[in-house]
């Protein structure tokens, strides 16, 4: 018997429809497919893990607070029910801009109408030899686990010659950000119910977990109360916090000091920054003319691409001052975080509020969420959606970051 392949009269031929490629399954990338499911539109994403990651509670995995299995989640499970939305496993190698083709490690080409780069962020060692190689990020599953990995191993080799060499260990973050400030703490912690758990035979004041920042003070994005609380926090956890100090080198099983010190560390912990992840947002910029805008025309282009999260705050980030301010708003919109759905209106003029429920352009509105950000011109010391660290507005979008 024959299979009928005509589709019902409420479910669309799929592929008759614009395709949308998103490149990365984060925060970003999800929050752009979510506003798209079952919209009059075909989504394809693609991420090298099958996975989303919490990363906010990395800290948690690194330092054993957490299993793996808890802070990620089957992208595919997240979009079982919408239609329209297909997950591809793989990497990008490249995309063909001309010919509107992302092209797959596999040599795979996958044709869209409308491309989004979503591909967060990675650590920055701003060219600090060793500092790749030794230290060791916070920015991925990976990452974390290979942290919680060498911090247990540090102090189960530590255990084994307690007897009869006592040595000390040091464990050293590098950056006084909220990574930084998490890690440190939750390190502490984790050292002293391990030793006091498992019976380990160290002596607690023999282990020191150092926080170091060129800064004057914690969390400088945020208001100096929360620096001060968070330092006092620190302190009486046990961590040493020390301003004003910046690493010109990482070995093997030291790191080295302006100062000149040369301090043995049985890990490094990187937390001083982040960059945009891989090279297709650089990529999408040299495509694009001042302000991320397309050098053909103004508007939507098929040889731009909306970028979004992490990796086009980097892009913003290269001009002289800081792009996004606390408790400060942009004085005129900026191209360059753009949504697909703002992505063709025009960005002359001033800001207006957003609206969560009108768009212009053809594409479906993607900030209609139940707890709406407020209007640009309302000043807010923190960020007004909980889980977010912060909201950018940006082309009449709002985006938590």
């Amino acid at each position: 018997m024959a299979i009928s392949t005509t589709p019902a009269p409420n479910q669309p031929d799929l592929s008759l429809l614009s395709h949308v490629i998103i490149v990365g399954g984060g925060f970003g990338g999800l929050e752009v497919a979510r506003g798209l499911a079952n919209k009059n539109v075909r989504v394809t994403i693609i991420d090298r893990h099958n996975f989303h990651t919490f990363l906010p509670l990395l800290y948690q995995v690194a330092t054993a607070m957490l299993e793996p299995a808890e802070v990620a989640y089957p992208i595919r499970t997240v979009f079982g029910k919408a239609q329209n939305v297909r997950f591809r496993h793989g990497q990008v190698r490249h995309v063909d801009h001309q010919r509107q083709l992302v092209v797959l490690a596999d040599d795979t080409e996958l044709p869209y109408d409308q491309l989004v780069i979503a591909t967060g962020a990675t650590a920055a060692f701003f060219g600090i030899p060793g500092a790749s190689q030794y230290a060791i990020p916070l920015y991925s599953l990976a990452d974390a686990r290979r942290l919680r990995n060498r911090l247990l191993s540090a102090l189960e080799q530590a255990d084994a010659v307690a007897e009869t060499a006592p040595i000390g260990l040091n464990f050293v973050i590098v950056g006084g950000g909220p990574t930084g400030v998490e890690t440190s703490g939750a390190l502490s912690e984790l050292i002293k119910t391990v030793i006091k758990r498992d019976g380990l035979q160290l002596d607690p004041t023999r282990i020191r977990v150092i926080l170091v920042d060129m800064a004057p003070r914690l969390l400088t994005p945020f208001p100096e109360k929360a620096s001060a609380y968070a330092l006092k926090a620190l302190e009486r956890m046990g961590v040493e916090v020390q301003f004003g100090r910046s690493v010109v080198e990482v070995e093997e099983h030291a790191i080295r000091f302006a100062d000149g010190e040369r301090l043995r560390v049985a890990a490094v912990i990187w937390a001083a920054g982040v960059t945009a992840n891989g090279t297709l947002a650089t990529d999408v910029q040299d495509k694009a003319g001042p302000g991320g805008e397309s050098a053909s025309r103004r508007g939507c282009s098929s040889k731009g691409a909306p970028i979004c999260g992490p990796s086009a705050i980097q892009r913003r980030s290269r001009g002289a001052t800081p792009p996004f301010i606390p408790n400060s708003r942009p004085s005129r919109c900026s191209r360059v975080v753009t949504s697909p759905s703002r992505s063709c209106a025009s960005s002359r003029g001033s800001c207006r509020c957003p609206s969560s429920s009108t768009t212009r352009g053809s594409w479906p509105p993607l900030v209609a969420t139940r707890r709406s950000p407020p209007c640009p011109r309302a000043r807010r010391s923190r960020a007004p959606w909980a889980g977010s660290r912060g909201w950018v507005f940006t082309c009449g979008t709002w985006w938590a970051f």
